[in-house]
């Protein structure tokens, strides 16, 4: 009674065969998910030779070896020649001995079977099957899983893709949000050199903490805390110029902190609720900053009791609206929704004279996103 059911349980040996290629694809996919180069040729190389088999198999660019994996090494100096020639057609070729001409006595390479690897309809390099034979049948498998390396590849120069854009949407709000805020900084610093020069002291180290988190390179993503850190540098900067007009509120749950947020989100939130909301307003006002623990998700919201604004300017400003003056609020909408989907954007309720809530909500784990 076991051993039928075993066999049923595993599966018929097509199904176990279809699991071992899936699987073998799998192993390959994560280094080609960063790109053709040398170093990832080298670490996928050998799971795709093990999904084409023969005696070797290599991947090149449009005119240099990559990487070769299997017996018959000598044949490596011949494939640069044949990636020219498979580039030049942009479609597999088949090359049979006379093509491969060798000295070596009993080499198990006699033929070539070439599958070119494109992305974004541009050829970047090719994939390179060396049997004892070529086949028909060998030859589709070869197009084949030259397509599925394709596909790999173009997912990667997506990944790059977004990665710059990302990096530009930050230098941009870096950008935008740095005149402003320094030359306000530094004026309010400089009121108290003679007044009261432990304060200014104080505030200028704040203010170097500040602009050394708001101007790093590395991570495109930080913790809500460092982030909320942040914040609390800029507003004690910016109560160093307005005083009592500026009353802040701070309700932060413990358990939001660790949660990965896009680098600058919260910091240009906040300054356009003092910009925008409280800096024209004769008689100040406050901000309130609350994040909060919601399930699955982390909530976060920055209010003030400002001036408000008409509803049809904020959405001009979601939708990055150039001709605005709002620090970066496009900028944050749009890297919050490429960073979690199109459920997470900014939520912004106000109108005139009733103040400006904008709310964030992002999820707690994401896949892809760490600080």
């Amino acid at each position: 009674m076991t051993r039928p059911w075993r066999r049923r349980h595993l599966g018929t040996e097509a199904d176990r065969a279809t699991f071992r290629t899936l699987h073998t694809a799998s192993l390959a996919s994560p280094a080609l998910r960063e790109g053709l180069t040398r170093t990832s040729a080298e670490r996928s190389i050998r799971h795709l030779h093990d999904l084409l088999g023969g005696p070797a198999l290599a991947l090149t660019d449009t005119a240099t070896t990559l990487a070769w994996h299997g017996t018959g090494q000598h044949h490596e100096e011949q494939c640069p020649g044949l990636a020219v020639a498979t580039v030049e057609r942009g479609r597999t070729r088949m090359f049979d001995r006379e093509e491969l001409p060798c000295d070596v006595s009993g080499c198990p390479v006699r033929s070539a079977i070439v599958s070119p690897l494109v992305v974004e309809e541009r050829v970047i390099g090719t994939l390179q099957v060396f049997p004892a034979y070529a086949t028909a049948g060998l030859a589709r498998a070869a197009d084949e899983v030259a397509q599925w390396v394709s596909s790999q590849l173009e997912l990667a120069e997506l990944d790059a893709s977004r990665n710059r854009l990302m990096e530009a949407e930050v230098r941009a709000l870096r950008a935008q949000i740095s005149p402003h805020f320094i030359y306000n900084s530094l004026g309010a610093i400089a009121s108290f050199v003679r007044t009261d020069p432990d304060r200014a002291r104080d505030l200028l180290l704040e203010f170097a903490d500040f602009t050394r988190y708001s101007f790093r390179r590395h991570g495109e993503y930080t913790t809500l805390a460092e982030e909320l850190r942040s914040v609390e540098r800029y507003l004690l900067l910016e109560q160093a110029r307005f005083g009592d007009r500026l009353q802040v509120t701070l309700r932060i749950a413990p358990e939001v902190l660790p949660v990965a947020v896009p680098f600058l989100c919260i910091q240009p939130l906040v300054e356009n609720a003092v910009r925008h909301g409280l800096e024209t307003a004769e008689r100040g006002g406050h901000i309130r900053i609350v994040a909060r623990d919601q399930g699955q998700e982390c909530v976060i919201e920055v209010e003030d009791d400002g001036t408000g604004e008409d509803p049809d300017v904020v959405r001009r400003a979601l939708a990055g609206d150039a001709a605005l003056d709002s620090t970066g609020l496009g900028n944050v909408d749009g890297r919050l929704r490429n960073a979690f989907g199109d459920d997470f954007g900014l939520a912004v309720e106000t109108a005139p004279g009733a103040g400006t809530k904008v709310v964030v909500r992002v999820p707690k784990f994401a896949p892809g996103v760490h600080a």
